[in-house]
């Protein structure tokens, strides 16, 4: 199943396509030769079609497809004839007034929609799942410096209700819970990529939620998070789903997270880099800070992804976000 050397050989469907991973996975896909099925929820909308069209390879391999994750049968059109799937749709909303109908059924029910759709295509050899490190971290497990996360980790449904974001961190854990159950019955071959938050340059013309991260300590705030996450860049992001699909050994789950950082440590970095930016000079409440932890990177390297360091990812977010305007300097 290594598709390495037969460029232009293959086709693949990538869900939830104008998304901010997505277009990046697109991009290299296309880069790379292969024929890809794209969905999106609307054909007719320039903010989920044009950056897809205007990227290298689209108008000769690039194939567009209306499709809904709550509509059964919805994506079969889309992954039939395909030899693999990536399926990346799933709502991010960090506040939501109707979770069950805005983030848990478009995020489980659309997996699950996806994976029925594959399990008709007899020519599927794999699909990689864009899940989070929602999934993953919601335990009762402390975080500690010390704390060693890896693949093993799955996070607990009744933990993530009584978190903060706790409705998306619900709906990704549900959703990857969902996808394994299922692909287990139906002896399909399924890889889980986790990502931490991502950034790094957008594609799309839309300002995603973690991008959001970095330009609301840009935007004039005074005060930061006292909150630490893991960080990785979208185009690891991206290559690692590719080698997940292309490479035949790979299983499983596997965490992106290139560094776990506070958002003190974040601003401290870009004070360096733009000195002249207003950055927020303390943290939002007087609390210990919020400890860091160490995620495996053990797995992830089976890959061959090498990340990209932190400072890049910051540099290359912001500079992206001041030339698309979503930060005035």
């Amino acid at each position: 199943m290594d598709f390495k050397g037969e460029k232009g050989k293959k086709k693949v469907c990538i869900t939830g396509a104008s998304g901010y991973i997505a277009s990046w996975i697109v991009k290299l896909l296309l880069d790379r030769g292969y024929t890809v099925n794209a969905t999106v929820r609307s054909l007719n909308d320039p903010k989920k079609v044009d950056h897809l069209l205007a990227l290298d390879g689209a108008k000769e391999r690039l194939h567009l497809f209306k499709a809904n994750l709550l509509e059964e049968g919805s994506f079969d059109s889309a992954i039939c004839g395909c030899d693999g799937v990536f399926h990346t749709a799933s709502p991010i909303k960090l506040d939501s007034s109707n979770p069950q109908d805005e983030l848990i059924d478009p995020a489980v029910k659309g997996t699950l929609n996806v994976l029925a759709s594959c399990a008709k295509v007899p020519t599927i050899k794999r699909v990689v799942i864009t899940s989070s490190m929602a999934a993953v971290l919601c335990t009762p497990r402390p975080l500690t410096p010390e704390t060693v996360v890896d693949e093993t980790w799955f996070s607990v449904p009744e933990i993530c209700e009584k978190l903060q974001m706790k409705w998306y961190l619900l709906s990704k854990t549900l959703a990857e819970e969902a996808a394994w159950k299922f692909v287990k019955e139906n002896g399909i071959d399924m890889v889980s990529i986790n990502p931490a938050v991502v950034i790094g340059p957008l594609l799309q013309p839309t300002l995603n939620a973690s991008s959001i991260a970095v330009s609301s300590l840009i935007n004039g705030s005074e005060t930061y998070q006292n909150v630490s996450f893991g960080w990785v860049h979208v185009k690891d992001v991206a290559e690692a789903h590719i080698r997940a699909f292309e490479i035949p050994s790979a299983n499983g789950r596997y965490l992106l997270n290139e560094s776990v950082n506070h958002v003190s440590e974040v601003v401290k970095i870009l004070k360096e880099l733009y000195p002249d930016l207003k950055l927020p000079t303390k943290p939002s409440d007087d609390k210990p800070f919020d400890p860091t932890y160490k995620v495996s990177k053990e797995k992830v390297e089976s890959l061959g992804i090498t990340y990209i360091p932190l400072k890049v990812s910051l540099k290359e977010t912001v500079d992206c976000l001041i030339a698309k305007k979503f930060i005035s300097v």
